[in-house]
């Protein structure tokens, strides 16, 4: 008797394992893929056409940036003009000129400190000190941030472009324009790494950049480049989205 129910229990087990292994494999928990997170900064996207941004950074500058101004105007090019609070603060005419001639204002902070090292309290007084002096000057709030140095921790990227309403735009192309290289310099640096859809980084409180721009533009519009404001340079891509 105990001899049948041994063999009796070893083919119970038996047949459970093969009905295991035989098992349909939808009758498996399916693992349920965690999405990607959404990219919350941008440093150029894709187009389908030859369009680029050019960006100008820590103005406005009292003697520079009008120049760089009268520039643009007689090649009739927006640009995106980021601006320190400070600055604009001192030249809110300036603003105002640039926004009036059809140049986009960003916001980069109030007095270029690296956000990624001070607290978030802090970081929402140099934004919301400098939106508030954009907006007095050109009568509406920015939608563009670019942190100084490009720094931000991904906690303040969140509630920037969550919280505060920011897009937060960086770059793909820089021609180190802050270490005073020359002219030719900035200018080969720029025409050599542009490419469609291309955010360009340079700054307009610098002599060397601002003499660079006449032949800059000349040879991005020889290679068939055209200028728009990074609004504009984002609102294509999503159209191809």
């Amino acid at each position: 008797m105990l001899r049948f129910f041994c063999i009796s229990s070893a083919l119970l087990l038996v047949s459970v394992a093969l009905a295991q292994e035989s098992a349909s494999p939808t009758e498996k928990p399916t693992p349920i893929p965690t999405p990607p997170e959404p990219k919350i900064t941008v440093s150029s996207v894709p187009v389908d056409g030859p369009y680029i941004a050019l960006t100008f950074d820590d103005g406005p500058s009292e003697k520079l940036t009008p120049r760089l101004l009268d520039l643009l105007a007689q090649r009739h090019i927006h640009v995106t003009f980021f601006v320190i609070g400070e600055n604009v603060a001192q030249h809110p005419e300036i603003v105002k000129r640039a926004a009036r001639e059809g140049h986009e204002i960003g916001n980069h902070s109030w007095s270029h400190p690296n956000l990624a090292k001070i607290s978030d309290e802090n970081v929402r007084s140099q934004i919301k000190r400098t939106e508030e002096a954009i907006s007095g000057a050109i009568g509406a709030r920015p939608v563009l941030l670019r942190p100084p140095y490009g720094s931000l921790t991904a906690r303040q990227k969140h509630f920037i472009h969550d919280e505060l309403g920011y897009e937060i735009v960086l770059w793909d192309v820089d021609p180190y324009d802050w270490k005073r290289p020359g002219p030719t310099v900035v200018t080969n640096r720029i025409v050599k790494e542009t490419r469609p859809g291309s955010i360009v980084l340079s700054h307009d409180i610098h002599p060397g950049t601002i003499e660079a721009m006449p032949t800059t533009l000349s040879e991005l519009e020889a290679k068939g480049f055209k200028f728009v404001t990074v609004s504009e340079l984002l609102h294509m891509a999503r159209r191809l989205e």
